[in-house]
Protein backbone atom coordinates (compact mmCIF):
# COMPACT_ATOMS: atom_id res chain seq x y z
CA UNK A 1 0.00 0.00 0.00
CA UNK A 2 1.54 3.53 -0.87
CA UNK A 3 2.08 6.54 1.51
CA UNK A 4 -0.75 8.20 0.31
CA UNK A 5 -3.14 5.19 1.07
CA UNK A 6 -2.11 4.68 4.58
CA UNK A 7 -2.30 8.07 5.32
CA UNK A 8 -5.58 8.40 4.35
CA UNK A 9 -6.82 5.89 5.92
CA UNK A 10 -5.30 6.70 9.04
CA UNK A 11 -7.31 9.96 8.67
CA UNK A 12 -10.24 8.00 8.47
CA UNK A 13 -9.60 6.05 11.85
CA UNK A 14 -12.54 7.31 14.48
CA UNK A 15 -14.85 8.87 11.99
CA UNK A 16 -18.34 8.81 12.68
CA UNK A 17 -19.55 6.78 9.25
CA UNK A 18 -22.74 6.11 10.33
CA UNK A 19 -26.42 6.20 13.19
CA UNK A 20 -28.87 3.93 13.03
CA UNK A 21 -31.89 3.68 15.24
CA UNK A 22 -33.27 0.40 15.45
CA UNK A 23 -37.14 0.12 16.94
CA UNK A 24 -40.35 -1.22 17.32
CA UNK A 25 -42.31 1.08 14.85
CA UNK A 26 -39.62 1.91 11.92
CA UNK A 27 -42.40 3.28 9.90
CA UNK A 28 -43.65 6.12 12.42
CA UNK A 29 -40.33 6.86 13.71
CA UNK A 30 -38.87 6.95 9.75
CA UNK A 31 -42.12 9.21 9.08
CA UNK A 32 -41.25 11.03 12.11
CA UNK A 33 -37.77 11.95 11.22
CA UNK A 34 -39.13 13.25 7.73
CA UNK A 35 -41.30 15.52 8.64
CA UNK A 36 -38.94 16.82 11.46
CA UNK A 37 -35.55 17.09 9.78
CA UNK A 38 -36.52 16.43 5.98
CA UNK A 39 -34.92 13.52 5.57
CA UNK A 40 -35.98 11.32 2.35
CA UNK A 41 -35.82 7.59 2.51
CA UNK A 42 -35.01 4.33 0.34
CA UNK A 43 -36.18 0.92 1.17
CA UNK A 44 -33.84 -1.67 2.07
CA UNK A 45 -35.24 -4.94 1.47
CA UNK A 46 -34.26 -7.31 4.67
CA UNK A 47 -36.10 -10.03 3.53
CA UNK A 48 -39.77 -10.26 4.26
CA UNK A 49 -39.78 -6.44 5.90
CA UNK A 50 -37.87 -3.34 4.84
CA UNK A 51 -35.90 -0.98 7.24
CA UNK A 52 -34.94 2.43 5.90
CA UNK A 53 -31.95 4.43 4.65
CA UNK A 54 -32.05 7.88 5.58
CA UNK A 55 -30.93 10.39 2.73
CA UNK A 56 -30.98 14.47 2.46
CA UNK A 57 -33.63 15.70 0.16
CA UNK A 58 -30.70 15.30 -2.63
CA UNK A 59 -29.86 11.40 -1.81
CA UNK A 60 -27.10 11.33 0.27
CA UNK A 61 -27.34 8.60 3.00
CA UNK A 62 -27.23 10.11 6.06
CA UNK A 63 -28.87 7.22 8.83
CA UNK A 64 -30.50 4.50 8.93
CA UNK A 65 -34.05 3.38 10.81
CA UNK A 66 -34.47 -0.56 11.11
CA UNK A 67 -36.88 -3.01 12.57
CA UNK A 68 -35.95 -4.82 16.15
CA UNK A 69 -36.21 -7.92 13.48
CA UNK A 70 -33.39 -9.98 12.42
CA UNK A 71 -29.94 -9.23 13.04
CA UNK A 72 -31.28 -6.52 14.58
CA UNK A 73 -33.27 -7.92 17.21
CA UNK A 74 -32.44 -6.87 20.61
CA UNK A 75 -30.71 -3.82 19.67
CA UNK A 76 -31.48 -0.92 21.80
CA UNK A 77 -33.93 1.37 20.58
CA UNK A 78 -31.40 4.40 20.52
CA UNK A 79 -29.26 6.57 17.91
CA UNK A 80 -26.49 3.86 17.38
CA UNK A 81 -23.69 5.96 16.14
CA UNK A 82 -20.84 3.67 14.00
CA UNK A 83 -17.29 4.80 14.37
CA UNK A 84 -14.20 3.67 11.61
CA UNK A 85 -12.12 1.38 13.18
CA UNK A 86 -9.00 -0.32 11.29
CA UNK A 87 -9.09 -3.77 13.13
CA UNK A 88 -12.43 -4.50 14.87
CA UNK A 89 -10.95 -7.44 16.52
CA UNK A 90 -8.02 -5.54 18.25
CA UNK A 91 -10.65 -2.90 19.12
CA UNK A 92 -12.70 -5.15 21.43
CA UNK A 93 -10.24 -6.53 23.17
CA UNK A 94 -8.75 -3.28 23.98
CA UNK A 95 -12.96 -2.28 24.65
CA UNK A 96 -12.73 -5.41 27.42
CA UNK A 97 -8.93 -4.91 28.33
CA UNK A 98 -10.88 -1.21 29.77
CA UNK A 99 -13.82 -2.61 31.75
CA UNK A 100 -15.84 -2.59 28.30
CA UNK A 101 -18.58 -4.34 27.17
CA UNK A 102 -19.09 -6.22 23.88
CA UNK A 103 -22.82 -6.18 23.10
CA UNK A 104 -22.81 -7.48 20.16
CA UNK A 105 -20.53 -9.93 18.63
CA UNK A 106 -18.92 -8.64 15.02
CA UNK A 107 -21.15 -9.40 12.24
CA UNK A 108 -19.27 -10.47 9.92
CA UNK A 109 -15.38 -10.43 9.30
CA UNK A 110 -12.75 -7.74 7.41
CA UNK A 111 -14.41 -4.46 5.69
CA UNK A 112 -17.95 -3.98 6.85
CA UNK A 113 -17.99 -5.75 9.66
CA UNK A 114 -19.34 -4.40 12.83
CA UNK A 115 -19.85 -4.93 17.16
CA UNK A 116 -21.62 -2.87 19.15
CA UNK A 117 -20.10 -2.11 22.30
CA UNK A 118 -20.88 0.15 26.01
CA UNK A 119 -18.06 2.38 27.64
CA UNK A 120 -17.61 0.90 31.35
CA UNK A 121 -19.73 3.51 32.41
CA UNK A 122 -23.04 3.18 29.67
CA UNK A 123 -22.38 4.78 26.69
CA UNK A 124 -23.57 2.18 23.76
CA UNK A 125 -21.74 3.01 20.41
CA UNK A 126 -21.00 0.42 17.30
CA UNK A 127 -17.65 0.22 15.61
CA UNK A 128 -16.92 -0.56 11.71
CA UNK A 129 -13.88 -1.92 10.34
CA UNK A 130 -13.18 -0.06 7.02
Amino acid sequence: MEQNQKNSLAAQLGKIISADSTVNQAEEVRNFYKQVIGWEHTEVNMGGYSDYLMTTPDGQPVAGVCHQAGGNEGLPPVWLVYFQVSDLQESLTTCRTLGGKVLREPSGTGIGSYAVIEYPKGAICALSQM
